[in-house]
Parts: C-alpha cells; structure tokens; sequence
C-alpha cells in the first residue's frame, strides 16, 4: 500500500480539508505546533483559499484556513 505525503497540497487537503473531518485535523494541528494548555487550537473555519485584499493596491493573501484557540 502507498501513502500520501501530506506535505504536498492536494494531499492534505484530500486527508483534511473538509467539514466532516474537523477534529481530526485540529488534533493534528496541536500536535505538529506542539500546543498546549490555553494554546491549544480548539476550533477551525475551512475557508476559500484565495482572500482578496480589503485595500485598493493591497496584496492577495492564500489561506486555507482560520484557527481559535481555547484562550478566546
């Protein structure tokens, strides 16, 4: 059997990009970034990834997506 690297894009986003998988991808954020206590990520918002700038002349930004922690 052959496994995805899931440091390539589309790889991580097959394993983790989607609604339905939120909890494991949040448990696998916390332990990457080695989180902890009040730190730890407890929530995720899976947005489009290309984010406009708010400003005229303002840069375009790629995000995938926007995390809370439990010290909000």
């Amino acid at each position: 059997m052959k496994f995805e690297d899931i440091k390539n894009d589309i790889a991580f986003r097959k394993i983790f990009g989607n609604e339905n998988r939120k909890e494991v991808l949040i448990s696998f954020l916390n332990a990457v970034l080695l989180l902890n206590d009040n730190k730890k990520i407890v929530d995720v918002d899976i947005l489009t990834p290309y984010q406009l700038p708010d400003l005229k002349g303002g840069k375009g930004t790629i995000l995938d997506l926007r995390a809370r922690d439990q010290d909000i």
